[in-house]
């Protein structure tokens, strides 16, 4: 899938797709210093432009 077919406001299913890992991992990786993380009351989802840039800008590996 590309970047622009994903809805704007990413959720973990979608983030773990992307990244290649569980759910859970997923969950832990939003929770790190510097995601751009958008909590919905006890909903976590990401801006796309904005993980896609986040995750063009890592310099480790996940």
């Amino acid at each position: 899938m590309k970047q622009n077919d994903y809805p704007l406001l990413l959720t973990v299913k979608e983030i773990s797709e992307i990244l290649g890992c569980s759910e859970r991992v997923a969950y832990e990786v939003m929770e790190e210093k510097g995601f751009p993380l958008i909590r919905i009351r006890r909903y976590k989802r990401a801006n796309r432009e904005d993980f896609f840039e986040w995750l063009n800008n890592r310099k480790d590996v996940i």
